[in-house]
């Protein structure tokens, strides 16, 4: 089952984001997407979807902005 996305977090340019996810274990995580504006296929995960888990969407959201610097601003 697909994870449910809780909020997605998109960069100044539009053209990276983060969407915060639940998993139907209970468990939280965090996948990195970009965009081209030459695509019109939209939004694509770098990396696999939700990889890590975390125990709560707390410690998802610290992670995730650990990696996406940009997500502070």
């Amino acid at each position: 089952m697909k994870p449910l996305v809780l909020a997605s977090w998109e960069d100044a340019s539009g053209l990276h984001c983060v969407d915060i996810l639940a998993h139907d274990d209970g468990s939280f995580g965090y996948t990195l997407c970009r965009r081209d504006p030459e695509d019109a296929s939209g939004w694509r995960h770098l990396g696999y979807p939700g990889a890590a888990r975390f125990d709560t969407r707390k410690a998802a959201e610290e992670a995730a902005r650990a990696v996406a610097p940009w997500t502070q601003e």
